[in-house]
């Protein structure tokens, strides 16, 4: 089986897709994969599941959504299920089963070291692959727990990186034009993220476009100053200067 939480959550078998419709068995399975292979206390489960206002009939509650869970997770060819109880709560255990999320993380490490040797290319490429798997928010709107919402939290922010490497690999492959439109959308998704201010303003500078990108500049130095009332970083501020004085080392060096 793969499992797959980049998205709303669902769980593949061969060409099968299967949905949880009930809120609280769809949590509970999210809290067990992003703890997957580890045990969640029974408590954590409560919190999660009920934040601080829990039934009175609680360990019912959850014996039921564990069991239903069991179920949905029940393959006449396995002899074992994932879901297990072990003392103070319960775990899932992954063996030869998929996660897309430890694929994602995975393809960006990898993309990562290649860039890091130069091999842009190939980093692109391994970035490209993990970005792929992303189908939509991740978990849709199951948030309201600490365990889940500090892991979206923590996955949103790797995926950010995630495109901002992938777009200092394409900047040095020669692939500014590519860029621009992605990046002026990824400054609208994401108005504090300096680095894709930064990147936007090399990207128009390499396409002829020197205008245009100190106009993005003035544009990221409003919006920090209004809601943050913080002047742009440094990065940036060297940025626009070496643009106003069409600095050498901004020019593509790499082969196109």
């Amino acid at each position: 089986m793969r499992y797959e939480i980049l998205g709303p959550l669902r769980v593949v078998d061969g060409n099968d897709y299967s949905f949880i419709s009930a809120r609280k068995v769809e949590s509970t399975l999210a809290v067990l994969l992003i703890r997957a292979d580890h045990v969640v206390a029974f408590d954590q489960l409560v919190m999660e599941l009920w934040g601080d206002s829990p039934p009175r009939r609680v360990a019912a509650g959850i014996h039921v959504y564990i069991s239903q869970l069991r179920k949905f997770l029940h393959r006449p060819e396995r002899d074992d299920n994932p879901v297990v109880t072990h003392p103070p709560g319960y775990l899932l255990r992954m063996g030869v089963d998929e996660l897309d999320f430890r694929d994602f993380l995975r393809l960006t490490e990898e993309g990562r070291c290649l860039a890091r040797e130069e091999r842009y290319e190939e980093a692109a490429d391994c970035l490209e692959r993990a970005l792929s798997l992303w189908r939509g928010p991740v978990l849709r709107d199951l948030g309201n727990g600490p365990i889940i919402d500090g892991f979206v939290a923590w996955l949103m922010e790797s995926r950010l990186e995630c495109l901002e490497l992938l777009a200092d690999c394409q900047l040095q492959l020669g692939r500014h034009r590519e860029l621009v439109a992605r990046l002026y959308s990824l400054i609208t998704e994401h108005p504090l993220r300096e680095t894709f201010y930064r990147q936007l303003m090399l990207a128009l500078y390499r396409s002829e476009r020197q205008a245009d990108a100190l106009h993005v500049y003035q544009t990221a130095r409003r919006t920090l100053r209004h809601e943050l009332g913080v002047e742009p970083c440094r990065a940036l501020r060297d940025l626009q200067q070496a643009i106003l004085t069409s600095a050498r080392h901004l020019d593509l060096l790499a082969s196109v």
